[in-house]
């Protein structure tokens, strides 16, 4: 992998982890076009990388409620905050499970099936096109909506689906307020992306190489400043209700995806 095709990997991964727009299928599609899809015990580190600067990017735009949260659970009583984080529990417990149990089914789905990506895309912008319709309301996330939300989730490991968007969609769907569903939606993947990596090194699945610290560096610098970006901006479009301009990149990247696995 070049320098520049880690700059490139590394700002799609920031900008669509946070942006509707599924950054697995923006990655299989780049790798893809890039000719990238033929490293996988590379991808698998750069993957890793990738995504802890993601995760990292949502600490810090997301450092005083992560604070107030483990404030609250160091009370020892039950309290908003604990709450809070027993819905995020909660949500993350589809796809643990389909994590746990049907890695190898969902790794098949991967390994640049743009067809089927673009397939997902269509199915993102449609949720997002709904969700934009959705009336703003005060509602904050409960119980109920934890586990909805938390299949959704799980279902966005299909690449194509986007999970900022399948989350936020489906909490707004439900009457969620806007605004604490992207904070919600933001938060409950943090011990997820964390889970994933640690299993990673347990595994010791990863494979490293001194030559290619540089590339990941780069990677991982790119990713984590346009992760910074993406999630602070998209608070604030989820706010002011624009996914619909997502929906129409979606539908757009969706069918040229579609025309050009077909072509290809």
């Amino acid at each position: 992998m070049t320098v520049i095709e880690a700059i490139i990997l590394g700002i799609v991964q920031g900008l669509t982890e946070f942006l509707p727009v599924s950054s697995s299928g923006h990655l299989e599609i780049a790798g893809v076009l890039l000719g990238t899809s033929a490293l996988p015990e590379e991808n698998l580190m750069f993957t890793v990388v990738v995504h802890f600067a993601t995760a990292l990017s949502t600490i810090a735009v997301f450092r005083k409620d992560i604070f107030e949260i483990l404030r609250g659970l160091f009370q020892f009583k039950w309290n908003e905050e604990t709450a809070f984080s027993v819905r995020i529990l909660i949500s993350m417990i589809p796809a643990a499970v389909i994590g746990l149990f049907f890695e190898e089914e969902l790794a098949q789905l991967f390994g640049g099936k743009i067809v089927f990506v673009g397939s997902m895309l269509l199915v993102t912008a449609v949720l997002l096109f709904l969700a934009d319709k959705a009336k703003d309301t005060g509602k904050p996330v409960n119980t109920l909506n934890a586990v909805i939300i938390g299949i959704a989730q799980a279902v966005a490991m299909l690449p194509g689906i986007s999970r900022s968007g399948a989350t936020i969609s489906t909490s707004v769907l439900l009457g969620v307020d806007k605004g604490k569903a992207a904070r919600f939606s933001f938060l409950m993947v943090l011990p997820l992306i964390i889970g994933k990596i640690g299993k990673d090194l347990l595994d010791g699945a990863l494979t490293y190489s001194d030559s290619s610290f540089g590339v990941l560096a780069i990677a991982f610098i790119s990713a984590f400043v346009a992760g910074l970006a993406a999630c602070t901006w998209m608070i604030q479009l989820v706010k002011k209700s624009k996914l619909t301009i997502f929906a129409i990149y979606c539908t757009i990247v969706g069918l040229t995806a579609i025309v050009a696995g077909i072509l290809l």
